[in-house]
């Protein structure tokens, strides 16, 4: 039997077909998204079905699920229409908003409700920024929804009427525990809805996606095949990495993430790390950082070089880059909470201010930004023996050599892979045949951690006060 595995994310849509039984991939095909941090889900949809025409098809496939970019905000009226672009989870236009629903409720409070302290990425904030900013667009949602959630319910056949074969029937949508949890009305902790929590964000209460074990079946195609619960996109990559306790996962792409395979809830009132569930029962808490690949590029673009060559010059430096700093926060911050900060350069002297050590200032600043939050989950009680490095940057010999620098645990480079969308198409072979796969998992590079302190001692030196 064959299953899929679809992965939309924030640039594109990747679908893997893949056999049941040992996880071989069979076909994949892929589709771009569009810029912006907000976008038509109808985008979503185009680019999903030529992603699935350029796979093959799924006439073939038992099961199929979907994992997605988080905090999307969806917002459909009574007919299944959606309201308005969804902003996406890099739109930082409800910092304000996040801010304010802090001092309502309080940053300890939210967190035990909730397992997160809000912030502008979370689909929360941006319901209360709807309510402020279109308050006319605010009254007609009576469902909201994910980008996953929305997906799943289109590939079942509901939708707005004269555009689905079943209808808009809204409380057939059905999310999972993941991307539940990224919201900030849901608590991993009892698996419920917080609906005062929502309504203070949105101004009335509204149609929510029923939340799903990672197990379980949100219904069938048109076709006939099996709809898993589907994932947040870093779930999605933990359950395709067979991610387990005391694993950690550094992802670097767009953003860059943090996250732990935990066996129990996580609650941070600092809000640095979000105590998010996984897509296998568990619990995933999760920093991001806004300011990751695009560091590497925009150095790269400085120097005149492509980002390999990067690494080559970053190498040419010594640890530390003789005391040259990079703070990259050149889109703003999520983590620490900075939206509206930009980046610096420290630390500049004839000796440090170089090609090679502007490279290596690069690279050290954008993984010390992710050690501080490997930091913050230690501290929560977090167990971390083993670091698994993926992303495009992973495959840069200069970012692995300085990860082993940088962290102080084994640094394993998973074979490149499309691990979100193979996370989902384990998530389908599960709902499938009821058992969680066992696939194998190829590795490319094991570094032992040889950490040079200097690194992030002067990184923490020139913190945010």
């Amino acid at each position: 039997m064959l299953v899929a595995g679809i992965d939309s994310s924030t640039q594109s849509c990747k679908v893997v077909v893949r056999d049941a039984a040992t996880g071989r991939l069979l076909r994949e095909g892929r589709a771009p998204h569009p810029d912006g941090t907000e976008v038509d889900p109808a985008r979503w949809w185009d680019a999903l079905q030529h992603a699935v025409r350029a796979a093959g098809g799924l006439d073939d496939v038992a099961a199929v699920s979907v994992a997605a970019q988080q905090h999307g905000m969806v917002v459909l009226d009574e007919g299944g229409r959606v309201i308005r672009d969804a902003l996406l989870w890099n739109d930082t236009r409800s910092a304000d908003a996040a801010r304010d629903l802090v001092r309502e409720f309080g940053a300890e409070v939210l967190a035990e409700r909730t397992g997160l302290v809000p912030v502008a990425s979370f689909t929360i904030t941006k319901l209360r920024w709807l309510r402020d900013a279109e308050p006319d667009n605010a009254a007609r949602v009576a469902a909201v929804a994910l980008p996953h959630d929305w997906l799943s319910w289109r590939l079942r056949g509901y939708g707005p009427e004269g555009e689905s074969a079943r209808g808009p029937v809204l409380e057939e949508l059905t999310t999972d525990r993941s991307d539940a949890s990224g919201t900030g009305y849901w608590s991993p902790r009892t698996g419920r809805y917080d609906h005062e929590l929502l309504i203070a964000a949105l101004g009335h209460d509204a149609v929510l996606p029923t939340v799903l074990g990672p197990d379980e079946t949100a219904g069938r195609t048109p076709s006939g095949a099996r709809v898993g619960a589907g994932a947040g996109d870093n779930a999605g990559a933990a359950l395709g990495l067979d991610a387990d306790t005391g694993d950690v996962v550094v992802s670097i792409g767009t953003s860059g993430t943090v996250f732990s395979v935990a066996d129990a809830p996580v609650i941070d009132p600092s809000g640095i790390a979000a105590g998010l569930a996984d897509a296998a029962g568990g619990f995933l808490p999760l920093s991001a950082t806004l300011n990751a690949a695009r560091v590497l590029d925009q150095t790269a673009l400085v120097l005149g070089v492509d980002v390999a060559d990067l690494g080559d010059l970053a190498l040419e430096a010594e640890p530390g880059a003789s005391g040259l700093v990079l703070q990259p926060y050149f889109d703003g911050e999520r983590t620490p909470n900075l939206p509206e900060a930009t980046a610096t350069l420290f630390g500049m002297t004839r000796a440090s201010f170089t090609r090679p050590g502007l490279a290596r200032a690069a690279i050290e600043g954008m993984l010390c930004g992710l050690a501080d939050a490997l930091d913050a989950h230690r501290a929560l009680g977090v167990d971390a023996r083993r670091l698994l490095l993926i992303g495009g940057a992973a495959l840069n010999p200069a970012v692995r050599e300085i990860a082993s620098r940088v962290f102080d645990i084994p640094v394993v480079v998973p074979a490149p892979g499309e691990y979100v969308a193979d996370g989902a198409a384990r998530q389908a072979a599960w709902a499938l045949t009821g058992s969680r796969p066992g696939w194998p998992i190829d590795t490319v590079a094991t570094i032992e951690p040889r950490p040079f302190p200097v690194i992030r001692e002067q990184y923490a030196a020139r913190a945010p006060s």
